[in-house]
């Protein structure tokens, strides 16, 4: 017995075919409830913060391209939609790894008049954002890991502290002119978070807030930065998010400006979505390890099959809409999806990169989840309508042994990421895709 072809019929756009699927018992078999709509995807991205694009910027120009490419074409990379910009906080002339402040100096109190600073780079961060515009890109999400030190109780911009209450205004000001030095140069802030995992304090760049703490100074920044979606509040772990999420969104006045909630999976993973009908980020996190690994599936917790099944969770666990990953290239002992060596001025590629990058080059800013099942236990499936029209079903077979999935119609593509591929087109044939141990297919349905 044959299930017909469903037709998504989403967003009054045009009726698309989507993979269907057997209605037998045979393994394998996966549903897309074309009907049932879930949330709307801003998109996938990176952060290149703590002056990492000073690392690419060392390369030849060549290379500097290639890598470009890989983060931001959708035809030879990953077409990536979102960029983390890191708002810096510390003193002129800090080293690499210290992200300059636009404010570097006490202007001579919380009323004085601002002295900012402007070099129209940013420690390189403007001229990727202006690269990643290029591509198409349209996202810019500014976040701030610390105030600079002299508006903190600790007089140190790095290891935790508080924001003086005092220097809220300042500090509000001081933000919404970060978004304005980047309008000067061509780049729109669409996104601007005042606070990085305000529950946890780093030797590095670190501020604390407490959940109700936060939720006060998203009042005092959303009237000054106007026009910009403020974002809140990058908790270390998902679920120690849910508690700002709350708290944002027991107080009117702040649930008013903060369109967008966030949290990290470092201290806990997402095991369900946050307590606010807002749109949610997971907007930052990479996997714990001790070694630079390219391989896709090697069970060390930081390869290629752990990211993509962590992309799946926090999509159909979370109801995330935008999913940003840590970082996009960096040097050393990385986890970041490219590794860059500063002494023979080469990179090399993880399979990291690819795992997002199934997701990321088809699922597009706009697309809606539908949802989706296999009756299989091995598969993990998630689907989306894309505003063009298109759907797009993500299979990660986590057994191994391989699956046949009959019933796909219309003009499918598909294309396998696993050990040996990288996106590589995969024919179908007799409606059929045969989904290869330990990958992930992404199966691409157009009109």
């Amino acid at each position: 017995m044959w299930r017909g072809v469903a037709a998504i019929t989403l967003l009054g756009l045009p009726a698309v075919p989507v993979p269907s699927a057997q209605a037998s018992a045979a393994p394998g078999v996966i549903t897309v409830r074309e009907h049932v709509r879930h949330q709307e995807i801003d998109g996938f991205g990176i952060s290149q913060a703590f002056r990492r694009n000073e690392l690419l910027r060392a390369l030849p120009e060549a290379q500097q391209r290639e890598i470009l490419d890989l983060w931001f074409d959708r035809d030879k990379g990953a077409g990536f939609s979102i960029l983390r910009l890191g708002i810096g906080s510390s003193p002129a002339g800090s080293p690499y790894d210290h992200m300059v402040s636009i404010q570097p100096e006490d202007p001579g109190g919380p009323g004085a008049p601002p002295r900012y600073v402007w070099d129209g780079d940013d420690n390189s961060q403007v001229w990727v954002a202006k690269a990643a515009k290029e591509y198409g890109v349209r996202r810019f999400f500014a976040d701030a890991w610390s105030a600079p030190g002299y508006m903190k109780d600790n007089g140190d911009d790095k290891n935790g502290g508080a924001l003086k209450p005092e220097w809220r205004t300042a500090y509000a000001r001081y933000l919404a002119q970060y978004t304005r030095f980047y309008a000067q140069e061509g780049i729109r802030i669409t996104d601007l978070g005042f606070t990085n995992e305000p529950d946890f304090t780093a030797t590095y760049a670190s501020m604390r807030f407490t959940p109700a703490e936060a939720a006060e100074f998203a009042k005092v920044l959303g009237p000054v930065a106007k026009g910009v979606n403020l974002v809140c509040c990058d908790s270390f772990g998902w679920k120690e998010a849910k508690a700002y999420s709350a708290a944002v969104e027991a107080d009117p006045e702040a649930r008013r400006w903060v369109r967008t909630h966030t949290g990290h999976t470092y201290a806990s993973p997402v095991d369900g979505p946050l307590p606010t009908t807002r749109r949610t980020w997971m907007s930052e996190w990479n996997p714990n390890g001790g070694t630079w690994d390219e391989r896709w599936d090697d069970g060390g917790g930081y390869d290629g099959m752990a990211i993509a099944s962590a992309v799946h969770d926090a999509l159909t666990l979370g109801d995330v809409s935008g999913y940003v990953y840590w970082l996009g290239a960096s040097r050393g002992a990385t986890r970041a999806l490219l590794q860059i060596d500063e002494t023979t001025r080469t990179y090399h590629v993880s399979k990291r990169l690819w795992a997002l990058a199934a997701y990321s080059r088809f699922i597009r800013p706009g697309a809606v989840r539908l949802d989706a099942s296999a009756a299989d236990p091995s598969l993990k499936v998630s689907a989306f309508r894309n505003k063009d029209g298109s759907g797009v079903v993500e299979i990660l077979n986590t057994g191994t042994a391989p699956v046949t999935w009959q019933g796909v119609r219309g003009r499918a593509t598909a294309y396998v990421t696993d050990e040996a591929h990288d996106l590589a087109e995969s024919e179908v044939t007799g409606h059929a895709v045969t989904l290869a141990p330990r990958s992930l297919t992404t199966v691409v349905v157009r009109g």
